[in-house]
């Protein structure tokens, strides 16, 4: 088959790789009709994850056809047309039985290593995600194994699209996910600090909700022009304005909104201190959208993380955000338990999320697609792949 394979910083290759092939009885071969690439993937494409390994098939946001299943697949059949969530849980260990998916014990890079007190965070396996995240081959190819296939693939409707439904594997349910843990309701006041897909998402989604005002920081143009006119937020550039929080608190009445959501993560622009220290890997990367969701944000507010970031931060303001008394909500998405409601929301018109898409691609040009998409080439927005 075709496939994206990982050969270093900004070296991305489709290549011949061998077909994969059923190996636990509840697993699915799904031939994959659509895929993305993912604002988290460029932290691949750029070196910046550890884990990753020469020839590692990337990719995490795919859908398809299901081609064969082991004999211990119940819940879905040949010819199914389904989503694939990009987190891999078992269904069955005490999160996933507390539906909290993404913090499955059973499918990681140490499985069970909680019962046995090796490792109690180690994380769930996810899709084309490095060797931290169980190394599991991704869907950025024409074919992919799908383990615990009783759990986690989401028949969808033959009435809808791929491209309508395609989200649904990570950035939409992401974006979903960011709102409700920032509490988003009717007259909420909002900021998002990145415009990005799951960025954008969340705009969506708090508009959705009912949010009154929703700030977007970012600092490409075209990227704000887009969010102001789908969504309706208020676009504030960074490069013309030094101290967005300041500027936001400024127009929340001077006590700051509601909830900020950093979709950005660890690669922000930050200080030279920050820059040099991430350079010789003495820290994971910048804490400014941090430090800048906890200046934003009104006394009692809420913090919700989800842009990716790995290892030490320094400079997180803990003082600040203790004294303004906020909460902080984080981590990867329970894709499974928010997958029936959004689909019913994409079905009745509440949200359209390919409207997003600007750049539909041959998966063999797919190198080309992560450059454009690293270098926000061409006003990219998402790069949709067709195997």
């Amino acid at each position: 088959m075709r496939a994206l394979t990982y050969h270093g910083a900004k070296d991305v290759r489709v290549e011949n790789m061998p077909d994969p092939v059923l190996i636990e009885d509840d697993d699915i071969i799904l031939r994959v009709t659509a895929t993305a690439i993912c604002g988290s993937d460029l932290h691949l494409f750029r070196g910046k994850m550890p884990g990753m390994e020469s020839g590692d098939i990337l990719g995490h946001e795919f859908m398809g056809i299901v081609e064969d299943t082991g004999s211990g697949v119940s819940a879905v059949k040949k010819g199914d047309r389904v989503v694939i969530p990009f987190v891999i849980a078992c269904g069955h260990c005490f999160f996933c039985e507390l539906t909290q998916f993404a913090c499955c014990e059973a499918t990681g890079p140490n499985p069970g290593a909680a019962l046995n007190r090796k490792n109690i965070s180690s994380p769930p396996a996810l899709f084309g995600y490095s060797h931290l995240y169980g190394g599991v081959p991704g869907g950025q190819a024409e074919f992919v194994r799908v383990p615990k296939a009783n759990v986690g693939p989401f028949a969808v409707p033959g009435s809808l699209s791929d491209e309508q439904v395609l989200f649904l594997s990570d950035i939409l349910p992401t974006g979903y996910q960011a709102v409700l843990n920032g509490e988003v309701k009717q007259g909420s006041t909002v900021a998002i600090f990145g415009a990005g897909p799951v960025g954008l998402m969340a705009a969506a989604c708090a508009r959705m909700l009912g949010a009154e005002k929703i700030f977007m920081i970012d600092h490409h143009p075209y990227r704000l022009e887009f969010a102001r006119t789908t969504y309706g937020v208020i676009p504030i550039n960074f490069d013309e304005i030094d101290d967005p929080a300041e500027s936001i608190v400024a127009q929340t009445a001077y006590r700051g909104v509601d909830v900020s959501i950093d979709a950005v993560g660890f690669e922000a622009k930050g200080s030279t201190t920050e820059t040099v220290l991430a350079t010789i890997k003495a820290e994971g990367g910048s804490g400014f959208v941090l430090r800048q969701c906890i200046a934003a944000t009104r006394r009692g507010g809420i913090v919700s993380v989800p842009g990716v970031y790995a290892g030490w931060l320094h400079g997180f303001l803990f003082g600040d955000a203790f004294e303004k008394g906020l909460t902080f909500r984080m981590g990867q998405t329970h894709v499974h338990r928010l997958l029936p409601e959004l689909l019913e929301h994409i079905e009745n018109g509440d949200l359209q999320p390919e409207v997003i898409i600007t750049h539909r691609m041959n998966l063999d040009d797919a190198a080309r697609g992560y450059e454009i998409f690293n270098d926000k080439e061409e006003d990219c927005r998402k790069v949709v792949l067709v195997p």
